[in-house]
């Protein structure tokens, strides 16, 4: 045998034993690669029933919303109506108020002619008295000299 030759068969057996390794390799490895994606199958079915019970949850909600929708528009609509007739009974009764606040000026206005007038009448009172006092006096006194 030459030295061609036996280089070629050292190569051919160090082939066949890296063909051995890598099957046993790939023979160890091949369990926990089956683990792996049953696992991730698992994942992927969850993950499928949970969209589908999400887009469930959707539609409903998309529903509700839409009910939900119309209702607060129908809402609106009659708080808006009667806002607007408040609004109209308020300018009805407008007038009322503005009556009612002249008619307290004009009390106001006539307790103070009031309180004017007595306030006169007190000192018209006080001098008559002062006159009274001094017409009996001079009377008293001019039946003092008689």
């Amino acid at each position: 045998m030459s030295g061609t030759e036996v280089a070629a068969l050292i190569a051919a057996i160090a082939f066949v034993i890296l063909v051995l390794v890598i099957v046993i390799a790939t023979v160890m490895i091949l369990p926990k690669v089956k683990v792996t994606i049953e696992k991730t199958n698992q994942t992927i079915d969850e993950a499928q029933s949970i969209l589908k019970e999400t887009n469930t949850t959707i539609q409903v909600l998309t529903k509700d919303v839409s009910v939900l929708t119309h209702q607060v528009e129908d809402l609106l609509l009659r708080s808006n109506e009667l806002l607007e007739d408040v609004n109209h009974k308020v300018a009805t009764i407008d007038p009322l108020f503005n009556a009612a606040a002249e008619l307290g000026e004009s009390v106001s206005d006539l307790n103070q002619s009031s309180r004017n007038a007595a306030t006169k009448l007190g000192a018209i009172g006080t001098n008559v008295a002062k006159a009274s006092v001094i017409s009996r006096l001079t009377k008293n006194a001019l039946n003092f000299m008689k």
